[in-house]
């Protein structure tokens, strides 16, 4: 197979004088400067998805895929609502629940918290976190005649000062209206388990009682909050959750795990944008390189360019030469930060050398999860910006007049 000359040209242009042997080093500079900064950027990108990968774990590890709740406030007929859904496609499984807010009070420290009563039998199916607890077990809660259980988060036994077993109280701030106002509702439980889903938001502010205790505690008789949801494609909620609520109609409306967290996961969205964009000056700055690298060339070849074009070489061939020669540069790097960059990823993701304090990220590791998007558009970006930084130079190369090169020869 026979290439054009402009390949080999171009290629021969990698070997310098040894009186002009700096531009070899140039090149090696710019290779280098291009391969740093795709490693750069394939490694980062890798680690911020492996944040939104855990984030969403973890998230989805508390939060049901989808809820069904009611402009009235509460869903009365859920049996009949839970039929309705599990005909559904998509859907997995489905339970009720409640919600309130309390105030859990033990000796002389208090905090509000999110209060929510599942059934035993069947809350389990809709959301991981009970299925992980560090001590203790839903069980308590199917047990008749005791002490009413309660399971709360790590963060906030250590707030209280809690360990297993301790009595606190529940204190709700809808209550009675007695002689001298509102009394507020108060009722004992015992710490029966403890969970830590990863996230100092719900581990702190978030603790589950069984159903029939939280109807009772809240004045909710039979109905409930709301109903949650499992489907069997979390990533699609939002299409399911749109045909949920088209179906069950008013007064039904329908959330899906993805709307009720959306400002978080448009902030990681945003910050992986902007560190894309600032990384990427690294190959802006190799690019430069680049440019002063042919132009030493075209500079160091002033000659040898005039001689190809008194050959009947065109001005367009000339240009084509330096064009090739930058992209091979560009190439070049792209090939050895790509490899830099999988190998990298893969030791983070092996031997986890680079250690967080797991009490303020609840990882002691950085997470990688490398993308094939981020594997073509990172390259994609690198030789573009290395085809830009080589038009200049070429079209210098392009426009020499090759009589003053040879006037004195």
């Amino acid at each position: 197979m026979s290439f054009p000359y402009h390949f080999f040209i171009a290629r021969r242009y990698f070997r310098s004088k040894k009186k002009h042997s700096g531009i070899s080093i140039n090149t090696f500079i710019s290779i280098a400067g291009v391969a740093l900064g795709v490693m750069t950027l394939i490694t980062v990108l890798s680690v911020m998805s492996g944040f939104h990968e855990d984030l969403q774990e973890k998230i989805l590890g508390v939060n049901p895929h989808v809820i069904v709740m009611s402009y009235e406030g509460r869903v009365k007929e859920h049996e009949s609502l839970r039929n309705e859904l599990a005909d559904m496609p998509g859907v997995v499984d489905s339970s009720p629940f409640i919600y309130g807010q309390a105030m859990l009070r033990y000796r002389d420290r208090a905090q509000g918290v999110v209060v929510r009563g599942i059934d035993p039998d069947i809350g389990i199916a809709t959301t991981d976190i009970l299925n992980n607890l560090k001590a203790g077990s839903i069980e308590y809660f199917r047990q008749e005649n005791r002490m009413p259980g309660i399971i709360i988060g790590r963060e906030l036994m250590r707030n209280l000062g809690l360990f297993m077993g301790d009595v606190l109280d529940i204190v709700s701030p809808v209550g009675e209206i007695g002689p001298l106002g509102m009394i507020p509702k108060m009722k004992k439980f015992r710490i029966v388990g403890y969970f830590e889903a990863g996230m100092f938001e719900y581990d702190s502010n978030l603790a589950f009682i069984s159903m029939h205790e939280a109807q009772d505690f809240f004045k909710f008789n039979d109905s409930v909050t709301g109903i949650e949801v499992k489907l069997d494609d979390p990533y699609g909620a939002e299409a399911h959750a749109a045909q949920i609520e088209l179906k069950l109609g008013p007064p039904y409306y329908v959330r899906d795990w993805i709307q009720m967290n959306r400002n978080l996961f448009s902030a990681l969205k945003l910050e992986k944008l902007v560190m894309f964009i600032i990384l990427t000056l690294i190959v802006l700055v190799a690019s430069f390189n680049i440019i002063s690298n042919l132009i030493m060339i075209v500079i160091e070849k002033g000659r040898e360019i005039a001689i190809m074009k008194t050959m009947g070489a065109t001005s367009r061939g000339i240009m084509s030469i330096f064009m090739i020669h930058g992209l091979i540069i560009g190439i070049t790097g792209t090939s050895f930060g790509i490899i830099g960059g999988y190998a990298l990823c893969q030791l983070l993701k092996k031997y986890q050398f680079i250690n967080l304090p797991p009490d303020i990220y609840y990882l002691s590791y950085l997470p990688v999860r490398m993308n094939v998007a981020d594997f073509i558009v990172v390259p994609a970006a690198a030789l573009l910006i290395t085809f830009l930084a080589t038009l200049y130079p070429s079209w210098q190369a392009a426009r020499l007049d090759p009589v003053e090169p040879l006037r004195y020869e």
